[in-house]
């Protein structure tokens, strides 16, 4: 049963670090320090991590749609400009899939993006996983 809440508690702790939108640790790094301490199963840790992982990224995406409705006129306009731009073609798309991949930037900031441009989550988050 305590070995159990451990792997309950981890996916939290992994679900509201990627909800961050800015200054959370790397999952990674979470990760590492669990299993150090607590003992538990790398492959189960890698999987939940995982997860949890891609389910808040996909959350926070989700919740920055929200707050385009409270952006400035000028605001929208760019971000309706940069989506045609990007989905116009197909490369354009293969692209956006090959940033998230294997871009160095923070994934954070790259699903908030994505959010606001109302990209293709699941595409991108199957990128995410597979990055």
């Amino acid at each position: 049963m305590v070995v159990t809440m451990g792997y309950v508690w981890v996916t939290l702790i992994v679900f509201a670090i990627n909800l961050l939108p800015a200054f959370g640790p790397p999952t990674w790094a979470v990760l590492v320090f669990v299993r150090l301490n607590w003992h538990l199963d790398s492959v189960a840790l890698v999987l939940l991590g995982c997860l949890a992982a891609v389910a808040g990224r996909y959350v926070l995406a989700r919740g920055a749609r929200r707050f385009e409705r409270i952006l400035p006129s000028r605001y929208a306009a760019n971000l309706s400009s940069a989506k045609s731009l990007i989905t116009r073609t197909k490369a354009g798309t293969v692209g956006l899939v090959a940033v998230f991949l294997v871009s160095p930037l923070p994934s954070a900031q790259l699903f908030v993006g994505a959010g606001l441009l109302e990209l293709p989550l699941r595409i991108l988050s199957g990128a995410f996983v597979a990055g």
